[in-house]
């Protein structure tokens, strides 16, 4: 990865587009920096490397102003408040960029090893003649899913985070002008593992997507209930498994539908096939609906 050769310290996000090489460096002020790596990368392996910076200040205000700190008394911290409002703008050019290329946008959020990754390859191959595909994968370290991803022939790029937790609007804006979507195709977003701060980031997508497997408790709804009140659907994934783990999935659908009682819920398994066609289904209306958006 770049951070091998030290050139993205201080980056708050790296964009890789495995294809081209091109590295995009978003840093903690909203700046971007760009250059290219002429190479295959490895994983991990140390290597030399020819770089050509550029600054581009296309991203500037997406942190300019970020914090507003009164000293003594009555102090006053004002970042988180800042940082969500810089975020929810640039997510509002993102969904309307969507919106006018009747582009159906899919965050998909969940814990680590829920399944976000399996499902994506399973939907590219199964899916293929269908609606054209782009995937953003989002990740702290490594290309590993990009790559994943790049195997099946569909474009990606991968947005590392670092030290983040999560994607933000600004990084999937760039990941966007690296994959060009063509008009009427569908991008997923995979976010990075973690039910928690990506229910507080609009990215502009059209939805959010929550994967819980039947190997996590069944009351991860109402543990994180952020994050399944703001998706629209819920997918069970990994029941296959369930005559094997202790898993109350009347229980599960109960929480759910406690913290949003409009969530879909879908139940799956991306390894056996059971129940992936109520997925497509659900993808094919979407995109129905993304269309006739369109045209109000």
């Amino acid at each position: 990865m770049c951070g091998t050769c030290g050139c993205s310290e201080g980056s708050k996000a790296t964009v890789v587009d495995p294809e081209t090489g091109e590295h995009t460096h978003i840093d903690a002020d909203g700046r971007v920096f760009t250059h290219r790596h002429e190479h295959e990368h490895g994983h991990g392996q140390g290597h030399g490397h020819g770089h050509e910076h550029g600054d581009e200040r296309g991203l500037s205000e997406a942190r300019e102003g970020g914090a507003t700190i009164r000293h003594g008394l009555g102090t006053t911290v004002e970042l988180e408040r800042r940082v969500l409002e810089k975020n929810d703008q640039l997510a509002e050019r993102n969904r309307a960029w969507f919106a006018g290329r009747e582009i159906l946008a899919l965050n998909l959020v969940s814990s680590p090893g829920a399944g976000k990754t399996a499902l994506l390859e399973r939907t590219i191959l199964d899916r293929r003649g269908g609606a054209p595909m782009y995937v953003i994968e989002g990740d702290q370290q490594t290309m590993h899913d990009a790559e994943r991803i790049r195997a099946t022939g569909v474009p990606s790029v991968q947005i590392n985070t670092g030290t983040g937790c999560h994607l933000e609007a600004d990084m999937v804006m760039q990941g966007v002008r690296a994959l060009k979507p063509s008009p009427k195709s569908v991008l997923m977003i995979e976010n990075v593992g973690n039910l928690v701060c990506p229910a507080l980031f609009d990215l502009g997508e059209t939805a959010k997507v929550a994967i819980l497997s039947v190997t996590e408790g069944e009351d991860k709804p109402v543990k994180y209930p952020h994050m399944f009140r703001a998706s629209k659907l819920m997918i069970l994934n990994k029941v296959d498994l369930l005559p094997y783990v202790d898993f109350d999935v009347d229980a599960c659908l109960a929480y759910a539908y406690q913290v949003n009682p409009d969530i879909e819920v879908l139940q799956m398994s991306v390894r056996s096939g059971e129940g992936l066609a109520g997925w497509y289904d659900w993808l094919d209306r979407e995109s129905a609906r993304v269309s006739e958006g369109a045209f109000g």
